[in-house]
């Protein structure tokens, strides 16, 4: 069988975020924005009014109850990790996201968006701070306007490259959005449409060109619009079906035919019930595990900021999320059997020989 060559940095990374089998299990808390509205709803403040040492204590509490539980942790390094540096466990991988939260209004509409950098950081300093990975989060349509697509795409092709020089594996999460007269977020008209959205951007990052190691892919179906639970089961309201369990599954197994890389669900902020029947059906499906975060610990932010209280969800509720979790992704496909490697035995390291410590 035919090599596949990885740089030292990448095979490593790779390693240390997965799990011991080769899974992928990995908590977010790199929550900017979505973190402010969910705590100034529950501290009755606006948004702006959520200071910054609010958000940094209840991602220190998150990561310090809950990070043991992943084989990797994502947060930003903004009020993620230099308040939380402390409380990450040994052997657990660690990836800082690299995007400015939110996004530029843009487009004639001025509903499609244009993502950024956060200012002052980047891939060099995510390697000089110790992490296993660097996460971009894109907001992506294919059919947005061109000048915004390219944008997009460019920004994706600046921060692959980035990975490459300083050898860190590329996390790439893509996020669709509404933007059409038609759509609404949760709308018939977008759940119709989003297998499609979905299928369409894992085939376009999945090109070489952009250098991603890992796809977070968006569930490639609106599970509360399936046929199985169109009656509420997961909010109470009831829909329309648009498709059933057997076409979403083939939904799945069509994104891992699509995906040059190995490919992990996010959890987009449903509830956990939800999030558990998605990843399961994505890990029988030819997922490489999950990526989440809102699903798992959003239950404890309606005990901010009564600490304690934050911590017995956390070591509750939030545990068992997580078991749950562990329980319906064990059909996962290890990163190292994707289509890309073939098996671990097939895995080289780039450039090996005598001379390798030379040309690195």
């Amino acid at each position: 069988m035919e090599k596949v060559s990885i740089s030292a940095g990448k095979m490593r990374g790779l390693k240390m975020l997965a799990d011991d089998t080769g899974r992928f299990r990995m908590m977010a808390i790199d929550q900017r924005g979505s973190l402010k509205r969910m705590l100034a709803s529950v501290l009755s403040k606006k948004a702006d009014e959520i200071r910054y040492e609010d958000l940094a204590e209840f991602k220190k509490i998150v990561i310090k109850t809950l990070a043991s539980y992943s084989s990797a942790t994502l947060t930003d390094p903004v009020y993620g990790y230099p308040n939380a540096i402390k409380y990450f466990p040994r052997g657990v991988g660690l990836l800082l996201c690299d995007e400015e939260t939110g996004g530029e209004k843009a487009g004639k509409s001025g509903k499609e968006i244009k993502s950024s950098l956060i200012q002052g950081w980047g891939v060099d300093k995510t390697k000089r701070a110790g992490a296993d990975g660097v996460k971009l989060l894109i907001y992506y349509r294919g059919d947005a306007s061109p000048e915004i697509v390219e944008h997009q795409e460019n920004l994706i092709r600046e921060v692959g490259i980035a990975c490459q020089k300083y050898d860190l594996p590329f996390v790439l999460e893509l996020v669709s959005y509404p933007f059409l007269p038609d759509e609404t977020k949760e709308n018939a008209v977008f759940a119709r449409r989003k297998p499609e959205i979905v299928k369409d951007y894992v085939e376009e990052f999945s090109k070489s060109k952009y250098a991603v190691d890992i796809l977070k892919v968006e569930f490639p179906a609106n599970l509360k619009f399936a046929k199985e639970y169109a009656q509420g089961e997961f909010d109470g309201v009831k829909r329309e079906s648009l498709y059933d369990l057997s076409e979403i599954k083939d939904f799945c197994r069509e994104v891992t035919n699509l995906a040059g890389v190995p490919w992990v669900i996010l959890s987009a902020g449903v509830e956990i019930d939800e999030f558990v029947e998605n990843v399961r059906i994505a890990s029988e499906s030819g997922a490489s595990g999950f990526l989440g975060g809102r699903a798992i610990w959003q239950g404890c932010a309606e005990y901010y900021p009564h600490k304690e209280a934050m911590e017995e969800w956390l070591t509750t509720s939030g545990v068992n999320n997580f078991k749950r979790l562990h329980q319906v992704f064990q059909k996962a496909t290890p990163y190292f059997e994707h289509e890309r490697f073939k098996g671990y035995p097939n895995l080289h390291l780039e450039k090996e020989g005598a001379d390798w410590h030379k040309e690195y």
